[in-house]
């Protein structure tokens, strides 16, 4: 899903003043799910792969490494008030990732077709989507009100 709006000077993004506080996270979140997944395409096969899928075929400490954004997106959907559920669902994703990305080339394979970071980000987009759309969705996270910069109390 691609977003649909934009400005001259701008495109792709609506004007400060209209952006949701939500939207700007995820739309960092999203930029790294990118450069994490689907970087780069492989000549010849049509196959987007990214920084975790390259950065993961060195052995030992690669997938430790690329663990890192992955949790880092599941961090920012728990501040961002993703439900437990879908929480425990980002886990699964990166628990995947991770245990079956430790396998020699049958985990790098997989890493390049599973995307566990853009899967991750597509559950967030659909819950802020899903919040915007019905109003529910204020911009605070379950941290908000410790961390004034993320929309919380100053």
């Amino acid at each position: 899903m691609t977003w649909g709006f934009g400005t001259a000077d701008a495109p792709g993004r609506l004007p400060p003043m209209t952006q949701h506080p939500d939207l700007l996270r995820l739309e960092r979140l999203d930029r790294l799910s990118r450069r994490m997944d689907t970087a780069f395409r492989v000549p010849g096969i049509g196959l987007r792969v990214g920084w975790d899928s390259i950065i993961g075929l060195i052995p030992g400490v690669g997938d430790a490494a690329a663990a890192a954004p992955a949790a880092w997106i599941v961090y920012e959907s728990y501040r961002m008030g993703l439900p437990r559920h879908k929480l425990l669902q980002q886990g699964v994703n990166v628990g995947l990732d991770v245990a079956v990305g430790t396998i020699p080339l049958l985990g790098d394979l997989f890493d390049a077709k599973f995307k566990a970071n853009r899967r991750n980000v597509g559950i967030l987009r659909d819950h802020v989507e899903r919040g915007m759309r019905a109003g529910t969705h204020t911009g605070e996270g379950a941290l908000s009100s410790h961390h004034p910069s993320y929309g919380g109390k100053a």
